[in-house]
Formats: C-alpha cells, sequence, structure tokens
C-alpha cells in the first residue's frame, strides 16, 4: 500500500466539501512530476489531504478507491486521473510550519518542492504527521 500527499486549495476544492460529497475524481495535475507521482498510485492507497493557499496544513486523510486513469476526451491526452474518498478529518491540522520545524521532516519533498500537487509519503514521515496532529 502507498502513501501519499494530495494538494488543493481549499477555495477550489476542500476536504470539508470531500467528506460531504464521500467520493471525487482528483484531477487537473499539471506539473509532470506529480503526473508521474499519481500515475503510481493504486487503489487501496492512503493520501493525506493538504489545503494550499492561506491554510497550508494538513488536514485529512483519504482513500484511493481506483487505479489511475486517462480520459480520452480530454483537452489533454497526458491528464492523469484517480478517484478517492474521504476517510477522516485530522484530530488537528498540521502546518507547514510546524512541518518545516520537524527535523522528521525537514528533508520531505513537501518542504522541498513547495508547488509540487502530488507527492510519496514515508512510512516514517506517514506516523510523524499522525502524531503531530493529535498534539494540536
Amino acid at each position: 500500500m502507498g502513501l501519499w500527499l494530495f494538494k488543493e486549495e481549499p477555495e477550489h476544492y476542500s476536504f470539508v466539501q470531500l467528506q460531504r460529497e464521500g467520493r471525487t475524481v482528483w484531477d487537473g495535475v499539471r506539473n509532470a512530476l506529480a503526473r508521474r507521482h499519481l500515475r503510481q498510485v493504486r487503489k487501496g492507497d492512503r493520501a493525506f489531504f493538504y489545503h494550499t493557499g492561506k491554510e497550508k496544513a494538513i488536514v485529512g486523510e483519504m482513500r484511493v478507491v481506483s487505479d489511475p486513469w486517462t480520459d480520452a476526451q480530454a483537452d489533454d491526452p497526458k491528464e492523469v486521473l484517480v478517484e478517492v474518498e474521504a476517510v477522516r478529518l485530522l484530530p488537528h491540522p498540521v502546518s507547514l510550519a510546524r512541518i518545516k520545524g520537524d527535523p522528521l521532516l525537514a528533508d520531505w519533498d513537501l518542504v522541498r518542492l513547495p508547488r509540487l500537487s502530488v507527492m510519496p509519503v514515508s512510512e516514517e514521515q506517514w506516523q510523524r504527521i499522525e502524531e503531530l496532529s493529535k498534539q494540536g
């Protein structure tokens, strides 16, 4: 099972909206590296939902419910899509500032490559985010 982080502007699509809808198709990824990561995502993988923009925090957990696919009818033939569902809101959001200040997370792609919208999460990083989310 893979572990991922997906980013989205909460003004465009928020975790609360995903919880309300239950499931959504994750699309609109334009960066080549982020697309490469999205192609590696598999049904059953887990993903953190990160609010970008003013909030800059990991706020929830999702489950990937489909393998990636391309839409032959799309304007961009390289676009990759997956379907995700809401799992849970984290007890407390984990801010980017907190992540940057944590020695276990300081070299994560989230810190090093701020424009990357889909990225892998190691087991250690996942566990640390879980711990931080419980501290408030």
